[in-house]
């Protein structure tokens, strides 16, 4: 039968597992109220996004609506995306990182 220290550290443990989950829950939290800009053709379109990778806004300026060159829109639209999702994707990897160092936890 394990006696005094055993069952101390599993307390410990626990109250740093549950330490952590509200922490990381708030993490969670922050980012999703967070807003990303995702740009191309030099700030010719800009497409917004929230920390939970929703598209809440799209802008695309005036001179760069072209009826004959319908696809370089199209592509400026799908580059200022990936734009802007790629920084969402970057800034939760970075934030929520921080939480599973040298777990080696599978994901």
């Amino acid at each position: 039968m394990m006696r005094g220290g055993g069952m101390g550290n599993m307390q410990k443990m626990m109250k740093q597992m549950q330490k952590m989950q509200k922490d990381m829950a708030k993490a969670q939290e922050e980012l999703a109220t967070k807003t990303f800009e995702g740009t191309a053709g030099g700030g010719m379109v800009t497409v917004i996004a929230n920390g939970q990778k929703k598209i809440i806004e799209v802008k695309i300026k005036e001179e760069v609506v072209d009826p004959d060159d319908i696809e370089m829109l199209q592509d400026l639209v799908l580059a200022a995306t990936n734009d802007v999702l790629k920084q969402v994707e970057e800034t939760t990897n970075e934030t929520m990182g921080q939480f599973t160092k040298g777990m080696n936890l599978p994901f």
